[in-house]
């Protein structure tokens, strides 16, 4: 039985999302001024649009006011997305960030910059990123027992791949002329 509020709103709301088909992510209570703010992260293997969100809102709002969990208190909805940084805590959220660059955390005390090449249940293959550009990346299994904790980051200069095999296919006179 849930002994927390914020358990017994999550089993109210994990139905409710999966009906929207959205992974439920997390679910804070806290309290901002006068009222109560509810902030709900939903996502999706594919990402999670504006729309989707502005649903889950009306939904949620709708299942919160018809239940008794919030009680008369007034109380602020907000339903967002994990963001661009997200942290990387169950086997789903690796998966998601396949080809992206993660700052890892690891359990012996250890950080890494690495690349997340695949992921599955029981772990990720990332490629160790060379401290301070020296050497070449290092492929490197991980088991998610050996993450303390892992969170994505932002790259403003990656170049798309796609965009790389176009150049380099253009520059060896691969561009559809004689």
């Amino acid at each position: 039985m849930s002994t927390t509020h914020t358990d017994r709103l999550r089993e109210l709301l994990e139905p409710l999302a999966a009906q929207a088909g959205l992974d439920l992510e997390d679910v804070r209570v806290t309290k901002a001024g006068s009222r109560r703010q509810v902030q709900i992260d939903v996502d999706t293997d594919g990402g999670v649009d504006m729309d989707a969100i502005a649903e889950f809102s009306r939904v949620v709002g709708e299942a919160l006011d018809g239940s008794d969990l919030m009680g008369d208190e007034p109380y602020l909805l907000e339903v967002g997305s994990p963001g661009a940084e997200r942290p990387l805590v169950q086997p789903r959220h690796w998966q998601r960030a396949e080809g992206r660059l993660a700052k890892i955390h690891l359990a012996d005390g250890g950080e890494i910059v690495a690349r997340v090449l695949e992921a599955d249940e029981d772990g990720a293959l990332v490629e160790v990123q060379p401290v301070k550009g020296r050497g070449r990346p290092k492929e490197r299994r991980l088991a998610y027992a050996e993450v303390a904790r892992a969170r994505v980051q932002v790259e403003f200069n990656r170049k798309d791949d796609e965009l790389l095999d176009e150049a380099a296919d253009f520059d060896e006179g691969d561009d559809g002329t004689e």
